[in-house]
């Protein structure tokens, strides 16, 4: 299927019977204003507008994910053609573990309750199966996705549907930079500013650093791709070497879209990793304190970061020890 065929309606089993009610598959780059309406309406209702995209953003996430067919494995649900609900189905290979078939939806509120989130997570289902029987490789195969704690009507379905919990996360934001814990580099360590030639050393540092983590993958991605991602900003990286070799970082970003539409003034202190022969020796603390100093001079007034809540390195301990604070909660 491609964009010329993508306007054909899509038959959904078990999909209720709303007038107007209609199933289609993605019809191009002229659908993520769509897909960024619903999911922003959504997370707003779900008390999660500190988790909202840009259209960037957004575009630059949906048209990159690994293993994804957006023209086959996005659906959308419309009501006399307006889009009301969009779904989306991407398969992972877990690092010596099962195929993760996770799907990724959302309904607009006045729409909820009525029937499609559960159609459209059936048809999700039934598009990882059809994917599942093209692989050749013996593994187990699992359906996955995640829900926030604002959304219990999701969660109730999921449970109805057969879901398990495995794993929770929380969504962590400081209520001010005041009194920001002081944290020495440790010793033989230092911090550099990240240039061009560093950044390919510094993703595959990055990526080595989360194959410890729950639910690695083997899917790397592009570098050059990922380095298009609006909230790859170097400038704002921090980054922490032994000799030439690349001990840990942060991947800081501001979301200047965001705080400019909600008026927050919150940096991200993401993507924190310290590689397995560095660890255990403050590092991880020493370029956060940077960072939150960093954030706070370019007029942020809190920082913010996602977290397991089982990360086996300890984060969320170290979070909470810098001034952190749960503001949402999310279960796989």
């Amino acid at each position: 299927m491609d964009a010329r065929t993508a306007t054909e309606p899509v038959s959904v089993k078990d999909a209720p019977a709303i007038p107007g009610l209609s199933f289609r598959h993605f019809r191009g780059d002229s659908d993520y204003p769509i897909i960024l309406d619903i999911n922003t309406r959504s997370k707003i209702a779900d008390g999660m507008g500190h988790d909202i995209h840009t259209l960037d953003s957004i575009t630059h996430v949906y048209s990159n994910t690994p293993n994804h067919d957006p023209y086959n494995d996005t659906l959308f649900a419309e009501i006399n053609g307006m889009a009301v609900a969009f779904n989306r189905v991407y398969m992972e290979r877990e690092l010596e573990g099962p195929r993760i078939y996770n799907h990724v939806g959302f309904v607009v509120p006045e729409w909820r309750g009525k029937g499609i989130g559960r159609a459209m997570l059936r048809w999700a289902e039934s598009r990882a199966r059809e994917i599942e029987a093209t692989q050749t490789e013996e593994a187990p195969a699992l359906a996955g996705t995640e829900v926030y704690s604002g959304a219990p009507g999701l969660e109730n379905l999921l449970k109805e549907e057969g879901y398990e919990p495995v794993r929770y996360g929380f969504a962590m934001q400081t209520p001010n930079l005041d009194n920001i814990p002081e944290a020495p580099m440790p010793e033989g360590l230092e911090v550099r500013p990240a240039s061009p030639e560093h950044y390919r050393a510094i993703w595959e540092a990055n990526k080595e650093a989360f194959r410890d983590h729950w639910g690695a993958t083997e899917e790397k991605g592009d570098f050059e791709e990922w380095l298009k991602h609006p909230f790859v900003q170097p400038d704002l990286w921090m980054v922490g070497w032994d000799g030439d070799q690349v001990a840990g970082s942060i991947l800081n970003f501001i979301d200047t879209e965001y705080n400019e539409r909600e008026g927050h003034k919150v940096g991200y202190t993401e993507w924190i990793t310290v590689r397995r022969p560095w660890r255990r020796r403050g590092l991880a603390r020493a370029l956060l304190s940077r960072s939150m100093k960093m954030h706070k001079e370019l007029g942020m007034e809190r920082t913010a970061l996602g977290v397991d809540t089982e990360n086996p390195t300890g984060a969320l301990q170290l979070y909470l020890s810098m001034g952190y604070r749960e503001i949402a909660r999310s279960t796989m």
